[in-house]
């Protein structure tokens, strides 16, 4: 192995990057919980530093329509191949879920479902408007797919009135054709647009990653096209590679320049700027809407 390889691909992590394991009884509870409703988690299945943190505090993203996705995005640890059919009964148990942990603040994602007419837009309906039902006081982010650009697709989600409507741009454009191949940059911006048009108030979130290939100029780039669709949070956090078969970190972004993102994009007139090393989209999201 050539030492160009080695340092490209083993990056030393830096100290403010280091968390601890995942131990005590409440950790231990929330994810015997999860198991026992036979319910997916972004947390787990993504392999996301803060799992710790979440699960000990009863918090988790429920990750609905299964663990196996349609895309195969080069960042991401969800597994692609075989698709399964959707399971109807999942809206009950993310909302018995939503009891047994007694959430105030509930965060649904999906794997992508390109294989869908809808993306799925529909099984997220159902599933909000559950939650809705059986925990009126209980408040709703979804964390969507692109839906390849289908308008009645994302109509289905704005109207059964989540508190919060998020698609992440991920990165720079610049870096989709190695990064994200099956996206598209501009209609994940345009998703963004429609929901602050059609929405009637409902506020729209995105985030992305660093550490990928991108430069800070190319960060701030983005950061002007959320500003310019009006996106009212926005989340910036280190890309940390989930195994050797991803792509390598090719940088680790000091604290303080996250800092210096979150000061421009409120100057850009973003209300919430959510950006450190390890925030996630869906990471202390109800002090993320709690702050708006």
């Amino acid at each position: 192995m050539s030492s160009k390889k080695s340092s490209e691909e083993y990056l030393r992590i830096p100290p403010w990057l280091r968390v601890k394991l995942p131990s005590g009884r409440t950790f231990n509870d929330t994810a015997s919980l999860l198991a026992d409703l036979n319910l997916n988690t972004v947390c787990q299945n993504a392999k996301c530093p803060n799992t710790w943190d979440c699960f000990s505090r009863k918090v988790a993203t429920f990750l609905i329509m299964g663990f196996v996705c349609t895309r195969n995005c080069a960042f991401c640890n969800i597994t692609s191949g075989d698709i399964d059919p959707l399971d109807i009964d999942e809206p009950r148990r993310v909302s018995e879920a939503v009891s047994r942990l007694k959430l105030k603040y509930t965060v649904i994602t999906s794997v992508t479902r390109d294989d869908l007419p809808d993306g799925g837009a529909a099984h997220y309906a159902e599933t909000i408007t559950r939650i809705r039902t059986d925990h009126p006081d209980c408040a709703v982010e979804v964390l969507i797919p692109d839906f390849q650009g289908n308008l009645e697709a994302l109509k289905t989600v704005i109207a059964a009135k989540p508190n919060v409507i998020n698609h992440n741009v991920e990165t720079s454009p610049d870096l989709y054709s190695e990064i994200r191949p099956q996206a598209d940059y501009k209609q994940s911006l345009e998703l963004l647009r429609r929901v602050k048009d059609l929405s009637g108030g409902i506020p729209a979130k995105s985030g992305l990653m660093v550490g990928l290939g991108e430069t800070d100029e190319q960060v701030y780039k983005v950061i002007d096209d959320l500003a310019e669709i009006d996106c009212d949070i926005v989340t910036i956090g280190q890309y940390m590679r989930p195994s050797t078969e991803h792509p390598a970190v090719k940088r680790y972004v000091e604290p303080h320049v996250f800092d210096e993102y979150a000061k421009y994009g409120k100057s850009r007139g973003i209300k919430h700027m959510f950006c450190a090393p390890l925030v996630r989209s869906s990471y202390n999201a109800a002090e993320s809407f709690d702050k708006l």
